[in-house]
């Protein structure tokens, strides 16, 4: 069963995490977006507190913990009002997938690296045509001699400017059935033939969007990570903590709204009593913290269950968790923006610019219908749509 009363270690770890990201706040990140620049001071002393990679085994330098340790990180990070959005692909998807499939060398490489805060690595699945859709992507790679040749495009991956490399997924024909099967190859940044063009986003934040491509880039041999015939196992290893920590994200970003509606609602006084004495006002933003509440709970059973290694269980528990974390987020965000009224649309109380980011924790790294497929034909078995 999982744990419903946190550890006193993990209630430690909150505590602590919160104390940091009250230091930077919502304020910090505002410049540093503004500025065109990355939250690197905020990373980096993440990372000397033993933060980023809490997660990565403690023989490699991390703290030997798991996604339930690294949720909280996030989730506290974020009700500051500064999440790190390259915590959900470097410790988490590309650590992970490294941590349980890399090889010796993989792991020297960068485990320490990426647990220290001194090298960051992206994550390369979403193509135009194929969305995530393992089973449609279409960048490919074949054997030439003693090495690898990635050919495709990628789209919507984050951090690309900064990571020293990128985990692409790619696809490479099977020898026995003569199908395309999931595999993933560590591509270093300044690789030959692999180019990469910011995208133009309405959505300001942090860390930036690419489109990437690549033409013909050749990888030695030992740039595939773990067993070319478990790609796809290996592949929904690094997609299950990418799920819970999306919703991380999301409870996060809902705990700040909230927190600034409440706090508002205290104060603001209308006639005779502060507005949060009226009903009309006290229920919505009391129903937001019931459902980013639940949505935690499903998370923190998401977390539990891969990292007691039941990745089948935790599957559906982390799709679930992302779906119930975005939309509780969604909702937050917007009675938050309700709540001030015009004031929340200032950017002097910073809420407005939520409303659209909000909105990402129902769109990536999977849609919310998606979501809705898995569960009716995974949990209820229904027939598929498609």
């Amino acid at each position: 069963m999982t744990a419903l009363i946190e550890t006193d270690e993990h209630k430690a770890l909150r505590s602590a995490v919160a104390a940091l990201g009250k230091r930077y706040g919502r304020a910090y990140l505002t410049k540093v977006i503004a500025d065109g620049a990355h939250p690197d001071e905020l990373w980096s002393e993440a990372a000397k507190l033993g933060y980023l990679g809490v997660n990565l085994p403690e023989a490699y330098g991390g703290g030997g913990g798991g996604m339930a340790e690294l949720s909280i990180v996030l989730e506290e990070l974020g009700a500051a009002g500064c999440p790190l959005l390259m915590m959900v692909v470097s410790p988490a998807i590309c650590g992970t997938v490294i941590a349980r499939f890399g090889t010796d060398a993989q792991k020297q490489q960068w485990l320490p690296a990426l647990a220290d805060g001194t090298r960051t690595m992206a994550f390369g699945i979403t193509e135009p045509d194929a969305g995530s859709n393992s089973h449609r992507i279409t960048t490919t790679a074949r054997r030439d001699g003693d090495t690898w040749v990635l050919t495709g495009r990628k789209v919507f991956i984050s951090g690309v400017d900064i990571a020293d490399a990128t985990l692409v997924v790619g696809r490479m024909e099977d020898a026995r059935t003569g199908r395309l099967k999931p595999c993933l190859f560590i591509v270093p940044r300044d690789a030959e033939g692999f180019g990469r063009r910011q995208i133009d986003m309405e959505l300001q934040g942090a860390e930036k969007q690419f489109e990437l491509t690549l033409d013909d880039v050749r990888l030695p041999a030992d740039a595939l990570v773990g067993d070319e015939d478990a790609g796809l196992l290996q592949l929904f290893a690094g997609l299950n903590p990418e799920r819970v920590m999306t919703a991380a994200f999301a409870i996060g970003m809902g705990r700040y709204a909230l927190s600034k509606a409440v706090e508002y609602a205290r104060e603001r006084t209308v006639w005779k009593a502060p507005i949060g004495a009226h009903q009309a006002i006290a229920h919505p933003l009391a129903q937001a913290h019931i459902e980013l509440e639940l949505a935690r709970l499903m998370m923190q059973k998401a977390a539990f269950l891969y990292d007691s290694g039941d990745d089948t269980a935790a599957g559906e528990a982390a799709n679930m968790a992302k779906y119930a974390a975005g939309e509780a987020c969604v909702k937050a965000v917007d009675q938050a923006v309700h709540t001030l009224g015009g004031n929340g649309l200032t950017r002097e109380f910073g809420l407005a610019s939520l409303i659209t980011a909000s909105r990402v924790s129902r769109i990536a790294p999977v849609s919310r219908e998606m979501i809705l497929n898995y569960v009716s034909h995974q949990t209820l078995g229904l027939p598929k749509s498609y």
